[in-house]
């Protein structure tokens, strides 16, 4: 974006807000320079914000590489917003319709210690019941869930979780480092992850990934049924209705998918 010519008033105070923003979202400090260039504007507007930003608490100036990074007044406001979202609460009318266009139970998971806990579900509209109880615990290399926070989570967390062992729960369950590798990537550049067979033999789940306002992956939403109707290779009505799904939760928390990633 290009700051507007007329830089008082509001249009000023919307500018200073996308600097503040980008800054947010990126994974180091950032220069002047660098943020220019990214709204295509000069340096001396871009300076003359982040001066601002830098004043009331905002950005700090790393004094040594004079980037810029965010302050503690910008922390504490994203802890407070963090604190009064409720994920479960934004979730659940998504999880409807999602379990209402495809008939299979839709489970809401949060990140926890050990793997993602179940938080939410919305039981499937089939007469045999297939679904996974609130506050179970799904293993990380061998739940679709589990997955989907290997591969947009810390490459710390996946080099913990192949330390531990990657033992087989049943003959389908992945055990080679490789191959867990290879899958990881595969769901980053898909979007989406499945786990048939892999934690009990006959059932399946599809997971995508659920983001807050800076990006990083905070839950999951899944159908879960037999592999006879997620299998192998989901339909695409499957994966288009979950992932429009997981985007509408995470940019109902504060995502944006064109500056947060």
């Amino acid at each position: 974006m290009t700051e507007p010519k007329e830089t008082t008033g509001v249009q000023a105070v919307l500018f200073a807000l996308e600097i503040l923003e980008y800054v947010a979202v990126q994974r180091e400090a950032v220069g002047v320079t660098l943020i220019a260039d990214h709204f295509g504007t000069n340096k001396s507007k871009v300076f003359r914000h982040l001066r601002t930003l830098a004043q009331q608490g905002y950005v700090v100036q790393d004094e040594a590489s004079e980037r810029y990074r965010v302050g503690a007044r910008m922390i504490a406001l994203g802890h407070a917003i963090n604190d009064s979202v409720d994920i479960v609460r934004e979730a659940e009318p998504v999880m409807r319709k999602v379990r209402n266009a495809l008939g299979h139970s839709v489970i809401l998971g949060m990140m926890d210690k050990g793997g993602v806990r179940v938080v939410s579900v919305q039981p499937g509209k089939s007469a045999i019941e297939i679904s996974v109880k609130p506050g179970s615990l799904l293993g990380y290399y061998h739940s679709a869930q589990g997955k989907i926070a290997m591969a947009y989570g810390s490459a710390a967390l996946v080099r913990k979780v192949c330390a531990a062992g990657l033992d087989a729960l049943t003959p389908q369950t992945i055990t080679g480092v490789k191959e867990l590798e290879r899958e990881l990537a595969q769901i980053r550049k898909q979007g989406w992850s499945i786990a048939p067979g892999e934690s009990v033999t006959g059932l399946n789940a599809l997971a995508v990934p659920i983001f807050d306002a800076s990006g990083q992956v905070v839950a999951t939403v899944a159908i879960v049924d037999s592999v006879q109707f997620v299998s192998e290779k989901p339909t695409k009505l499957q994966i288009d209705t979950l992932v429009s799904a997981g985007l509408s939760i995470s940019e109902s928390i504060g995502f944006r998918a064109g500056r947060n990633r």
